[in-house]
């Protein structure tokens, strides 16, 4: 007998409005791994999003009544976009709210796709209480992004399809935040086809599913990034949760694979790249992060000779947030290792270095004269170094090796995240401050943060260092140095925190050292 959700996966009515999408082969990667890799084509929907298989299923199966007072949703991205698509099909009433941080480029897209847009709050917890506070006032229907059973249901179609393209699958990967359509597909094909191992992939910095797992419990994370903005949840949904608690029909394990993969913004950056070298589309974040997942997870299990599905989910991105993803996806790709080493300060120490890389390809080099306390001063210096990898992490712990054997203090920084964000931006000379505490913040990207901050801080503490970068996401992430001792600085980060802003100590970090203190 038909499970519930099986049965509602199967008269889901999407097609009046979705496209069966193609489930591309992908060579390159294929050849890659020795894996035969396929890419589930969401981001080829009318909206570029899987999200309007939910929205739409939710919407037309309302009753007569339901549709004459209209639809309400909350959202900033591609769920707005699958609501407002579907409520001008079906010539509904809709209002969508989206807070008043949402780039214009996505409101634009939302009232060009017939959504009626109503900008309140600046984050989408706000925005969702007010869109639900409206739909009880003014007797509209509430369209959830997730947490829905008609919404899992029209996901779940994707599995469906799935299934009726390939029949011999071995794994298929998921992106999560919500959990809607990992629970639609993970629904579908433990019952129909339990064989199949479903895999979640969240981000590191918003991976719900993986602290419900560790907790037992559903928790809400304290802070989510934003990067992977299709996917920054910061609670997995309810009937998600329960859907991955479920066990599969022959018995044989749970829905879902207990073990989540999380990947890095740098993993997803590449992954996108590799969508882009098979077919030719640009994907976002969240769209690629199933194929970032697969990736981690066929090299770490050294699985080969198997059928993988990597659900590639969107493709709404904005245009100015492609300089990020291209400049992390050689890190991310492990095709580039970050360095910072320290050589003599002396006429030709620097081609004595090229030479002991042994032809190796520099791919960045920032250095910057220390003042000297005499003409004859042969202080050392320190330079920032980027070196074109060919076998990963491999040749970069190789590489490192080298340059200590050759007798160089060298430092790996191709996972410091300040270093490859801040210091490289920053290499220009020492302060020489004894008293200089230094924060990682991260900004919400609307205007006046930046002002807040400053009357918040008043005129008790003196910036001695700043650096933000835009790099198109809802979160500016800021390296910020204050005059202050170590008590008056937990102060300043009380205060940051106080206004919602993530604020972190950075101590003891060897960019920082060589660079910059």
């Amino acid at each position: 007998m038909l499970s519930k959700w099986v049965r509602n996966i199967l008269q889901a009515t999407v097609y009046d409005v979705a496209i069966q999408t193609p489930l591309d082969f992908a060579p390159k990667l294929s050849a890659r791994f020795n894996n035969d890799i396929r890419l589930k084509r969401e981001d080829l929907q009318p909206v570029f999003s899987f999200k309007l298989r939910g929205a739409y299923n939710r919407i037309s199966q309302l009753s007569e009544e339901q549709k004459s007072r209209g639809v309400i949703c909350a959202s900033a991205g591609n769920h707005a976009q699958g609501v407002a698509f579907s409520a001008d099909k079906l010539g509904l009433k809709n209002i969508i709210v989206m807070p008043t941080t949402t780039p214009d480029i996505k409101v634009k897209a939302v009232k060009a796709l017939g959504g009626n847009v109503d900008l309140y709050g600046d984050n989408f917890d706000v925005s969702n209480q007010y869109a639900i506070e409206r739909s009880i006032k003014e007797g509209l229907t509430y369209i959830p992004p997730y947490d829905d059973e008609l919404v899992i249901a029209g996901q779940g179609t994707v599995a469906l399809e799935i299934n009726q393209q390939w029949r011999d699958v071995d794994y298929v990967f998921v992106p999560v935040g919500g959990g809607g359509l990992l629970a639609g597909v993970a629904a579908f094909l433990g019952e129909v086809a339990p064989h199949v191992k479903v895999i979640a992939v969240e981000p590191e910095g918003a991976a719900s599913l993986k602290a419900a797992i560790e907790a037992e419990d559903r928790v809400k994370l304290s802070q989510v990034s934003l990067f992977v903005d299709g996917t920054a949840v910061a609670q997995i949904g309810e009937l998600p949760y329960e859907v991955f608690n479920l066990q599969k029909s022959d018995n044989s394990g749970k829905l879902i694979e207990q073990e989540v993969v999380t990947c890095t913004n740098d993993e997803v950056c590449a992954a996108v790249k590799d969508v882009f070298e098979e077919r030719r589309s640009i994907v976002e974040p969240s769209g690629a992060l199933a194929l970032a997942g697969m990736k981690k997870y066929l090299s770490k299990n050294k699985i080969s000779g198997k059928n993988c599905v990597a659900i590639i989910s969107g493709a709404n991105m904005n245009f100015d947030r492609l300089r990020y993803i291209a400049e992390r996806t050689e890190i991310g790709e492990k095709k580039e290792a970050v360095f910072a080493v320290t050589i003599p300060e002396r006429t030709g120490a620097f081609l004595e270095f090229c030479r002991d890389l042994k032809g190796r390809n520099i791919t960045e080099f920032n250095y910057r004269a220390r003042s000297r306390t005499s003409p004859d001063s042969l202080e050392p210096a320190s330079i920032f170094v980027g070196i074109a990898l060919k076998e990963g992490d491999k040749e970069r712990h190789t590489i490192a090796n080298s340059l200590h054997e050759a007798g160089y203090d060298a430092h790996d920084l191709t996972d410091d995240d300040i270093s490859k964000s801040h210091i490289r931006y920053l290499i220009g000379g020492h302060a020489g401050l004894t008293d200089e505490q230094l924060f990682k913040v991260s900004f919400p990207e609307r205007p006046g943060a930046l002002l807040n901050f400053l009357e918040r801080l008043g005129t008790d503490y003196n910036i001695t260092l700043f650096h933000y970068r835009n790099h198109g996401a809802a979160d500016g992430r800021v390296l910020v140095g204050i005059q202050a001792t170590a008590t008056s600085s937990l102060a300043v980060q009380d205060m940051l925190q106080e206004i919602g802003y993530d604020c972190t100590p950075v101590t003891d970090n060897v960019g920082y050292q060589l660079f910059l203190k």
